[in-house]
């Protein structure tokens, strides 16, 4: 492999590393349990995990019904939870 996919290497290692240290600081910082509206539901956020393509998820629950939602998709109200601006961080490294 030529210096050039040496570089394209090392590029996306340090994104990946990146999107982890941002999981990581929701993970830690994020106080959960929250409500949120999702689809007109109202949901309770009660951890976040990363999945195996790289992405943050907010795992939802609804009485006995548990779903994985993409942090991108989940919407935070005004009265965000503390730490909530390390999910806004999260957006705006992947957009």
């Amino acid at each position: 492999m030529g210096v050039g996919g040496n570089a394209a290497a090392r590029v996306s290692y340090g994104e990946v590393d990146e999107l982890t240290g941002l999981f990581t600081m929701i993970e830690e910082n994020l106080a959960v349990p929250f409500t949120t509206t999702f689809l007109g539901v109202e949901v309770n956020v009660i951890g976040f995990d990363l999945t195996r393509d790289g992405r943050v998820v907010a795992r939802c629950a609804r009485g006995a019904v548990r779903q994985n939602i993409g942090v991108l998709d989940l919407p935070l109200s005004e009265s965000a939870p503390e730490g909530s601006h390390w999910i806004e961080a999260y957006r705006h490294r992947t957009r």
